[in-house]
């Protein structure tokens, strides 16, 4: 299967001229050129008119399908009595009671435009509750791309990520390898920690599940050291379950961090927590601001969503969806002879080469055969199957047998040409 792509290389070639690189995202410069039409339900059509199985999910957030209808009508509804009034708005009350009500343990919310404003509002609330300045966070772990959370890893050395970013933007930070209770019971031991930070189940790269104890241990920890647990969970919130990986592992964290899948693919984010904890940005002690924070749109979106997941959860279809899916890819390439690699969740997994590799950390994903995984992700999505080059599937709601069908089909012409 080839896809003609002319007016992608067109608006790619124009795109270069104005924006740098061509793309608004520097995530976006490893992947392939294509410029979306439009998107519904599980599809993406480019303009040439090609159509994919989509299982990037714009990294994510489109958890309930491309344009959700229930999600479109509510923020078409909302808008059309204005966008943002500098004042509070109903939307934002509905939002926060049903949010805290479906996480089950907040007594409070906090809503901003993106995850990375809302893992740095975290962040700044815990060091104003301590009144330490240090924090630890994981290897392989993605919190934003901000100077104080943007690390280059590479084995067990840690570094800034990006030219202009100060040699000393990381000193607060204390990068460590993550799934190992040992290394964060040292760390904590100082007394110096105001906060531990991490992707409660690591599913930015690797799809990696917390060891055993783990979350538990780490809590305990905290507990212990009087330091505040923080979950990232913009990429697991509302993807793994409706109470995120928090309520999935039965360990509450003290702050976490909500957006992608909370809104039906629109932008907000969200900060959540106890209310001895949340009414410090409350009195004005911790600020965090913002001009567009709870705007009408956001708010109806996040409150449509988390109606739609009360009222009909998808999560026992995605998972009998997903792991269609995961069986399926696993028999092809094992008649194909293919050392085919899945590990994770139904509604998120990770795709690589390397059968005999057993993946905890950061660390582990470098024996993985990433060139070789790079290589499939190019022929998928000649073939109509939109993933990453990292090797993450995400699922979606929208997601149905259909779309297991033609991804398998597809799929299979791809690995035969590997």
């Amino acid at each position: 299967m080839s896809l003609g792509r002319s007016r992608s290389e067109e608006l790619a070639g124009r795109a270069r001229s104005r924006i740098p690189g061509g793309v608004n995202s520097n995530v976006r410069l490893d992947g392939p050129q294509i410029f979306f039409e439009r998107g519904e339900g599980a599809w993406l059509w480019d303009v040439d008119g090609n159509d994919y199985v989509d299982y990037l999910l714009g990294q994510g957030p489109a958890f309930l399908g491309h344009a959700s209808p229930t999600v479109v009508a509510a923020v078409e509804e909302a808008s059309r009595k204005g966008m943002v009034y500098g004042a509070q708005n109903p939307y934002e009350v509905q939002a926060a009671e049903l949010l805290c009500e479906t996480l089950g343990w907040p007594d409070m919310v906090r809503f901003g435009s993106s995850g990375t404003e809302m893992v740095q509002a975290a962040l700044r609330l815990a060091r104003a509750a301590t009144g330490r300045t240090r924090f630890v966070r994981f290897g392989g772990h993605y919190h934003g791309w901000l100077d104080n959370v943007l690390v280059a890893s590479d084995g067990d050395h840690y570094s800034p990520a990006s030219a202009g970013q100060p040699a000393d933007s990381l000193a607060h930070t204390v990068t460590l390898p993550w799934n190992d209770l040992d290394v964060v019971a040292a760390a904590l031991d100082g007394g110096e920690i105001a906060a531990v930070i991490m992707e409660p189940a690591m599913l930015n790269a690797g799809a990696i599940a917390p060891r055993e104890g783990y979350l538990a241990g780490v809590r305990n920890l905290c507990d212990r050291h009087g330091t505040i647990l923080i979950f990232d969970e913009i990429i697991t919130g509302f993807r793994l379950g409706a109470g995120g990986v928090a309520g999935l592992y039965g360990v509450t964290p003290d702050l976490a961090t909500y957006g992608k899948a909370m809104a039906g693919s629109w932008p907000v984010g969200a900060l959540a927590g106890p209310a001895h904890l949340m009414e410090r940005i409350g009195t004005g002690e911790v600020t965090h601001a913002g001009t567009f924070n709870a705007n009408v749109m956001g708010m109806a979106a996040v409150a449509a969503t988390l109606r739609i997941l009360e009222e009909a959860p998808p999560y026992q279809q995605m998972e009998k969806t997903g792991t269609r899916l995961m069986e399926g890819l696993e028999g092809i390439a094992s008649r194909l002879g293919i050392p085919l690699r899945l590990q994770g969740w139904p509604m998120a997994f990770h795709a690589s080469f390397g059968n005999d590799v057993e993946v905890w950390d950061h660390r582990d994903l470098a024996l993985l055969d990433s060139g070789r995984y790079r290589e499939l992700a190019s022929r998928l999505v000649d073939n109509g199957v939109w993933v990453a080059a990292r090797g993450i599937w995400y699922l979606s709601a929208a997601h149905g047998e259909h779309e297991v069908e033609v991804t398998l089909d597809r799929a299979e012409t791809a690995l035969s040409t590997l």
